[in-house]
């Protein structure tokens, strides 16, 4: 195969304790009521049916909803949840589901109305399904249809993508699910249900009327207990700043950890006077009874926030670990609070996997060059790589230049001090002059190499696009939806190897306490 996967190093160790988790939530079971959330093709038909049963526990996970599946990390963190709740089974003897979480609730258009992938020329090439109307309600993702303009950003896709014998079938499949008539959470959704199904991990649409009603109890608690959770963070914000770092997520004094769907579209709630309830945009006011009734009779106008979801999740799935990216590893880790007051247990937490997806082509320049894909994070390596190739008999006759420069000269400035103190200054700008003077020799022979040294400066800036594009970890930016155009569903089968390698070392080291 013309692809291999890069690991980088675990963000963090797994946080929390295996078998704590493993006894809270063995006599747990998802709530029946709430099965139409769930998607399942192919192997994950089983998970969901022991799911159903009571007879599986979960690894759980998830992402908000993108216009083609989103970034790389999406179906990194998918993997890894199925690569440990694997080794979860293997070791209990009991089956494991994994889960992913579509976050349909979030409302950020700006973050999910794109994808990008390697364009035919190898540079990132990003398709925008259109820009949110300045003003507009801002709605969450369940309610922003796909569209007419779905249809354009599939063919700028098709466009952008090379010729190979995969790009019609990896087109096919999102054409199958980013239909105008969906939502971009639904759309979302079943692309990775399809996807990710032959692999035993269950889709769970998280914004489901279904699921909303079943998750009522735990945000209702949270609701009523909202000054108390407000007071718990703050102190364990502050026991963060204390230890001299800054809080993943600042919860400022009477924030809720809720959203409804107000004028203005999903907004926060805050504590107002008299026991009311006010959005933070758009000022309206409720009781809590109005509250709990709205909760009744469209649950799905009510969402957690980013520190209350994992505890609703972990409330409504019989939830062992969540496995999560850096920056939620780092909220997770303030959310202690929210599980111990609304009686919620605590998952373990795993850093999801992290690399690179490097084809052959790049690889031969990272070889050539003795480059790790890290490497190339800093486009000082461009030149580093002029720099080596200077020829060795250059670079010696310079270095040993600038140390007899240096030597000499320091033999004379001691002299010149002898005789007259006030010749020091001189003789010192006279040597700084002379290393300028080396300076500028190795800067023209640089740029001499450069002239010659085109084609490889192209190489290694073309390999850079690929891992880094736009200056960035290409996890962040690619859509999987380059790599199976390209190499086919055999790319998912190179992470999920990958995944399962990154799980044995998790498990290899011992797990910190929570």
């Amino acid at each position: 195969m013309t692809l291999r996967f890069a690991s980088a190093a675990p963000t963090g160790p797994a946080q929390g304790d295996v078998e704590s988790a493993w006894a809270a939530q063995r006599a747990r079971r998802f709530p029946a009521s709430a099965a139409p959330a769930l998607l399942a093709e192919g192997r994950a038909t089983a998970g969901l049916e022991q799911l159903q049963s009571g007879g599986a526990l979960a690894v759980t996970t998830g992402q908000q909803a993108c216009l083609f599946t989103g970034p790389l990390y999406t179906v990194y963190k998918a993997l890894s949840a199925a690569a440990f709740a694997e080794a979860l089974a293997a070791q209990r003897r009991r089956p494991v589901v994994a889960v992913f979480w579509v976050a349909g609730d979030d409302h950020d258009f700006a973050e999910i109305n794109h994808c990008s992938v390697l364009g035919a020329d190898g540079r990132p090439a990003r398709i925008t399904l259109r820009e949110r109307v300045s003003g507009a309600p801002m709605l969450p993702a369940y309610r922003e249809a796909v569209g007419s303009e779905g249809a354009s950003a599939l063919e700028a896709l098709e466009a952008a993508l090379p010729p190979s014998q995969f790009r019609a079938e990896t087109v096919a499949w999102l054409q199958r699910a980013y239909r105008a008539d969906r939502s971009l959470a639904e759309a979302s959704a079943v692309a990775l249900a399809e996807l990710l199904g032959p692999l035993g991990i269950v889709i769970c649409r998280g914004w489901h009327p279904s699921l909303k009603a079943a998750a009522r109890p735990t945000m209702l608690r949270a609701l009523r207990a909202a000054a108390l959770l407000g007071d718990a963070l703050q102190a364990e914000a502050g026991q963060v700043r204390g230890a001299g770092a800054t809080p993943a997520v600042e919860v400022a004094p009477g924030m809720t950890l809720l959203m409804i769907e107000g004028r203005l579209g999903r907004d926060r709630l805050r504590l107002a006077d008299g026991g009311r309830f006010v959005t933070r945009r758009s000022g309206e006011t409720f009781t809590l009874d109005e509250l709990e009734a709205i909760a009744a009779a469209e649950p799905e106008k009510i969402s957690a926030s980013v520190l209350l979801r994992p505890a609703v999740e972990a409330d409504l799935l019989p939830t062992v670990a969540y496995v999560a990216g850096p920056a939620e590893l780092d909220y997770l880790a303030q959310a202690g609070p929210v599980f111990s007051t609304l009686g919620v247990p605590r998952p373990v937490r795993l850093p999801r996997l992290s690399g690179f997806l490097v084809e052959a082509k790049v690889d031969r320049v990272l070889g050539r060059y003795q480059m790790a894909p890290e490497a190339l994070a800093s486009e000082r390596e461009l030149d580093a790589v002029v720099r080596d190739t200077l020829p060795a008999g250059a670079a010696e006759a310079l270095a040993a230049l600038r140390r007899a420069l240096s030597e000499r000269y320091e033999v004379l400035i001691a002299e010149a001090v002898a005789i007259e103190r006030t010749l020091q200054k001189p003789v010192e700008s006279a040597r700084n002059q002379a290393l300028a003077t080396a300076q500028e020799i190795e800067k023209r022979l640089l740029a001499h190499l450069k002239r010659h040294n085109e084609t490889a400066l192209q190489q290694v800036s073309r390999a850079r696009e690929q891992l880094f594009p736009d200056g960035r970890p290409q996890e962040r930016v690619l859509s999987v939806v380059s790599f199976l155009a390209r190499h086919g569903t055999a790319a998912l089968g190179l992470i999920f190897d990958a995944a399962r390698a990154h799980v044995r070392r998790l498990l290899e080291a011992p797990l910190p306490p929570t």
